[in-house]
């Protein structure tokens, strides 16, 4: 699966998380929500948070490398980043990872030319508070 299709069902799997599947009233001049047929196709999407949160990542030889603990979405309404983590034990460090650079095969998600020193070395995400 190409990673702009992963990106595309992990958003559906958001809309459909944040209870946007359902039909809305009129709020103003414009819809709220989505259409039927919208539903529809979210309803046969991925759920993030059951299969993709807390999900392991691998790397090419896959051994696992870290866990995906959040999805990012930025201003503009698109996933486009992927927080992993659980790849240093007691300490964390999690480091944020763009979804264009992972690969998805079956239900695992491969992160290509990674490994756990590599991941160690990028500058860790905090949050915003």
């Amino acid at each position: 699966m190409k990673s702009n299709v992963l990106a595309a069902i992990l958003a559906t799997s958001i809309m459909s998380l944040t209870g946007m599947v359902h039909a809305a009233p009129v709020a103003g001049s414009e819809t709220v929500g989505v259409t039927v047929q919208e539903a529809s196709i979210a309803a046969v999407g991925w759920s993030a948070q059951k299969q993709i949160l807390h999900k392991p990542v691998y790397n090419d030889d896959k051994k696992k490398i870290g866990v995906i603990e959040d999805i990012i979405v930025s201003p503009e309404n698109s996933v486009s980043y992927a927080v992993v983590g659980g790849f240093l034990g007691i300490d964390r460090h999690d480091v944020l990872i763009p979804f264009s650079q992972f690969r998805a095969e079956g239900r695992k998600y491969l992160l290509p030319g990674a490994n756990k020193a590599m991941l160690k070395s990028l500058p860790a995400f905090k949050y915003t508070k």
